[in-house]
């Protein structure tokens, strides 16, 4: 184990629906591989609007019949920073990368900066819609790039951290 955790961000525009189901897969994922004390993760949105609030109801309730909790999770905007912080930022879109990338001018931290579908085993345009202003089957649509994403991402990490623990598939 290294001798501090790998600090993981995912990035949306409020953290209220993307980034914050993808802090709670993970975290649920990396639970299950029993690696949890080899990680720090968190979530961000690149704008203010929801710093607080817990995620939408909407993708609570679908990360919740997939049986992952999101009830300790609130919403908050990245700083810079987070940038120096930590070690992959995984941004939903090209606009939150693009966002996040601003932050950065100088270019010091654009190899931590990702997105988070470039690890998608069917990353379709690389972006994760934002389910806000649809229905329900766009929050499970989000849940299943999510899971499989992660799933993805975890495995990813355990192999270029070399961690002592096989993650489960």
């Amino acid at each position: 184990m290294a001798d501090r955790p790998i600090r993981v961000l995912f990035l949306c525009l409020g953290n209220i629906c993307r980034s914050p189901l993808a802090e709670g897969v993970f975290r649920a994922k990396v639970e299950e591989a029993g690696l949890a004390t080899h990680f720090e993760i968190d979530s961000a949105g690149t704008g203010p609007w929801h710093a607080g609030e817990p995620p939408d109801a909407r993708m609570r309730s679908t990360a919740q019949k997939n049986g992952v909790d999101l009830g300790t999770i609130r919403g908050r905007q990245l700083s810079k920073a987070d940038l120096d912080r930590f070690d992959h930022i995984f941004a939903m879109d090209k606009s939150n990368l693009h966002d996040a990338l601003f932050l950065d001018p100088g270019g010091d931290h654009g190899t931590r900066i990702r997105l988070f579908r470039e690890f998608d085993p069917d990353p379709g345009d690389y972006q994760v819609p934002d389910p806000y202003y649809g229905g329900p089957s766009g929050f499970d649509h989000v849940y299943a790039i999510v899971d499989r994403t992660a799933q993805a991402i975890l495995e990813r990490l355990y192999t270029a951290h070399r961690l002592d623990s096989e993650p489960d598939h």
